[in-house]
């Protein structure tokens, strides 16, 4: 067994075990707003700009400008998400919080060249996911009558909530022609979910035996990113990128629950980004991206669509789709020291009429504000910090019950967000130069 293969093997076994960690998380809807330190410090933008192996994730065509690295790290990520209401109604009242309030998102990646203008990578990273988690302490009002509510909880069905997370393995190639490089990245994606407290919507559900309160269901699924950049001048580079959607596995347990019997397939997105070199040091990165959420019936589907749940035209969760867009800045100080900040917007992706059942899923926040720093503290060796505070964001819409909507009350979602990400990035030695013979 050669060196080169032992050590991708162990990077392999390294990245798997990544992956099945993977937890839940919030924020471009229910995407991450970056992956990896260097990214979430500047506030996911990179499209143009790529500096470590986590542009697969982003722009693959930047593997060709990464350099032989590996980086890896962790994120702690703390979301405060839940409801209050106004008015007598179905649901249960008051300011309702989630529990559960910090998730470890953990990531990684390797890159080596193959020649001057080619190299390949592989990472694995979290891309998402949602989770609530409501105890059955709350209770429902009586509405529309007394006893309609047999049990306690948010949604007359105990402790009520959701759990979903998605984790990517991904490996890529890119190739150099000239000023313009192109890359691709197939991705394996692993999801699992579960659902609790939703035994109230049996009646409108097309197999209420798999609706809620089933072990942890796995979907897998399969996709493709691609993307190129451009170097139009020698401080001025574009890059665009596109994913496909991330073909997946039905959620079986959850037939009844999601539309088109518990599939669940990944948004398709598309992103667009320009870096400037305003000094040789000191970089700003402008990105664009777009995920076709409502191109996902389980996601898109409105949540007063008047069919089953678990049908093909069944409700959903009536998001729109997101673009946000991202500002970058980085300033590499000095050899050892680089300095990075950043700050995206996104449309929010619930309209006030499904407010309701996204109680479960709150992804209303709209901004992120980041910074970071890397530090090289030995040959070779760099920490990588990272922060994003996302202030809170809220929606409020008339309250809809099994029975129809409730002029009575009004809902307000809301969440905010934190997290704080520390990781290490290992550059390898350059190649020697290979020795040319002299006759």
């Amino acid at each position: 067994m050669t060196k080169h293969f032992r050590s991708t093997a162990a990077i392999g076994a390294l990245l798997a075990s990544l992956l099945a960690s993977a937890p839940s998380s919030a924020t471009e809807g229910y995407f991450l707003e970056g992956y990896g330190a260097r990214d979430k410090a500047l506030a996911g933008a990179g499209a143009a700009d790529s500096r470590d192996p986590l542009t697969l994730a982003n722009n693959p065509a930047g593997l060709v400008d990464v350099g032989h690295q590996a980086s890896f790290g962790l994120t702690g990520f703390s979301p405060d998400r839940g409801y209050t209401t106004d008015g007598p109604g179905f649901v249960a009242q008051g300011d309702v919080r989630s529990g559960r309030g910090l998730f470890p998102i953990p990531y990684g990646g390797y890159t080596q060249p193959i020649d001057q203008d080619s190299a390949w990578g592989v990472a694995a990273y979290g891309n998402g996911g949602m989770n609530t988690t409501y105890s059955k302490n709350y209770t429902s009002q009586f509405y529309p009558f007394p006893g309609a509510c047999p049990k306690p909880g948010v949604f007359c069905g105990e402790n009520a909530g959701v759990d979903l997370n998605q984790a990517f393995l991904s490996a890529g190639y890119a190739q150099r022609f000239g000023s313009v490089s192109v890359g691709v990245a197939p991705i394996l994606a692993i999801q699992i979910f579960k659902a609790r407290g939703l035994s109230a919507f049996a009646p409108y559900s097309s197999d209420a035996s798999h609706l809620s309160d089933h072990s942890y269901a796995w979907s897998v699924g399969g996709g493709l990113r691609a993307g190129a950049q451009w170097k139009a001048t020698d401080n001025f580079r574009i890059g665009v990128a596109a994913s496909t959607p991330i073909w997946s596995t039905h959620f079986d347990n959850y037939a009844g629950l999601f539309a088109e019997n518990g599939g669940f397939d990944i948004p398709a997105t598309v992103t667009a980004g320009v870096a400037f070199d305003a000094a040789p040091n000191l970089t700003f990165l402008v990105d664009w991206r777009h995920i076709f959420y409502s191109l996902v019936a389980s996601v898109g589907n409105s949540s007063q669509a008047p069919y089953a749940f678990g049908l093909a035209n069944g409700p959903g969760f009536g998001w729109r789709d997101v673009d946000a867009i991202k500002f970058g800045v980085e300033w590499r100080a000095t050899p050892d020291w680089t300095f990075r900040l950043g700050y995206s917007h996104n449309n929010n992706p619930i309209q006030p009429s499904d407010v309701t059942l996204n109680i479960l899923a709150p992804g209303v926040v709209t901004d992120h504000i980041s910074g970071g720093l890397s530090y090289g503290f030995a040959k070779n060796w760099a920490l990588d910090l990272a922060a994003v505070v996302s202030p809170r964001n809220s929606v409020s819409g008339i309250e809809v019950t099994p029975q129809g909507p409730n002029p009575f009350r009004r809902i307000t979602i809301y969440l905010s967000e934190f997290e704080v990400t520390a990781g290490l990035t290992y550059k390898f030695d350059a190649a020697p130069a290979p020795v040319i013979a002299k006759f």
